[in-house]
């Protein structure tokens, strides 16, 4: 692929909006090495799918010969981005942020060279610069501006409050442009607001404005709301191999060309080829195999999906199509679990499968003296027929 090819796809493929198009085009074409700002909040351990996007365009700069500048929002965590929200965010302590870091970059690793990447904490500024800069940033945008932004209007249209710290985030936010000199940033469509005030920022101390570029969002393996830990509907890019691919075999039909195009690399040519070529359960495996191998190798993705063969014994059945088991809490006792399939009449009838080895969650039987923890996505099986898709409430 030629660079006017690269380019091209770059602000086409896994894109929601880009601001300004002309400019950053122009820019890419140019030579010019940018610097790529994409801050994150550690707000849990956790990295998934749905950060992967983004990381995944950070990498197609990082291609190209630009800058990757990562922030590592430690400070801006104990405020917590209000985007997207429909009620204040639980605002994290140094020691829970801390302890969410360590996993961050080991997991943006998986994406990104992070060695190559510059990698900033926001408390190294605002710790230092104190209330000065504070009341000076404070100056830099308007009430009015930021209660504008849809999500506070609908928190204060159903009487709910919103915080001056709520308010100030994206002002923040926006600081950490101007510290880095940040040429573009990146960001979540929902991040819109808080891009757009890093240009007001970064005016506000004389700067160039970046150029912004948000990817659209991903929805999670329920196929309704947006990818997220606190949904339950997530994959980990830490998880273990048979659980990714099991959580990908659980992705609605509807979903799997939207993951191929934002989760992998494959060419959309190619992706139009393996939907006329491919079932629909098919597909669905191979997208399994492609993402289970870009986070763990090939040799982790056949075992992945040699195991899934094995669990359904080479069934035609794909995730959607399994009975969905709600669930209100993500940890039972095997009895326990299995009542609440409705398959036994009575819970002596219960014990009897545990005890029979008859009930398995991910192809793992389960013990009759431990309790077991779940997460949705997982496969339930009891007897020789019975399956089902866990769903965490």
């Amino acid at each position: 692929m030629d660079k006017n090819e690269a380019v091209k796809e770059l602000l086409a493929r896994r894109v929601s909006e880009v601001i300004n198009r002309e400019h950053l085009e122009k820019e890419l074409l140019g030579g010019k090495k940018l610097r790529v700002k994409l801050g994150i909040d550690p707000t849990s351990p956790d990295l998934h799918l749905g950060h992967a996007v983004v990381l995944q365009k950070l990498k197609e700069f990082e291609k190209l010969g630009h800058q990757i500048v990562l922030i590592i929002g430690d400070f801006t965590a104990q405020i917590g981005d209000p985007s997207g929200r429909v009620e204040a965010r639980k605002p994290l302590n140094a020691v829970e942020i801390k302890k969410n870091m360590k996993e961050y970059l080991t997991q943006a690793g998986k994406v990104i060279n992070v060695k190559k990447a510059e990698i900033f904490q926001n408390s190294k500024w605002f710790s230092r610069e104190g209330v000065e800069k504070l009341i000076e940033l404070a100056g830099a945008a308007s009430i009015q501006q930021v209660l504008r932004r849809a999500d506070f209007g609908k928190r204060l249209d159903a009487g709910q409050d919103v915080s001056l710290l709520e308010a100030l985030y994206p002002v923040l936010q926006g600081y950490d442009s101007v510290k880095v000199r940040a040429d573009v940033e990146l960001g979540g469509s929902d991040q819109k607001f808080n891009l757009l005030m890093g240009r007001r920022i970064q005016r506000h101390f004389g700067m160039k404005e970046q150029d912004i570029l948000t990817v659209p969002l991903l929805e999670g393996i329920d196929g309704e709301r947006k990818m997220s830990k606190s949904f339950g509907n997530y994959i980990g890019l830490s998880d273990a191999p048979d659980d990714m691919f099991g959580k990908i075999m659980s992705v609605p039909d509807k979903l799997v060309r939207k993951y191929f195009t934002f989760c992998t690399d494959i060419a959309e040519t190619d992706i139009n080829k393996l939907e006329k070529e491919l079932k629909p359960r098919d597909l669905k495996a191979r997208l399994g195999f492609e993402i289970v191998k870009l986070y763990h190798g090939g040799k982790a993705a056949e075992k992945a999906e040699e195991r899934w063969d094995k669990l359904f014994s080479k069934k035609e059945i794909s995730g959607d199509e399994l009975q969905p088991l709600k669930l209100d809490k993500s940890s039972y006792h095997s009895v326990e679990l299995v009542m609440k399939s409705g398959i036994p009449k009575s819970r002596s009838e219960a014990w009897r499968l545990v005890e029979q080895g008859a009930v398995s969650v991910d192809d793992e039987i389960m013990s009759n003296t431990r309790r077991t923890p779940l997460s949705t996505g997982q496969i339930l099986k009891i007897g020789k027929k019975n399956f089902f898709r866990i769903k965490i409430k």
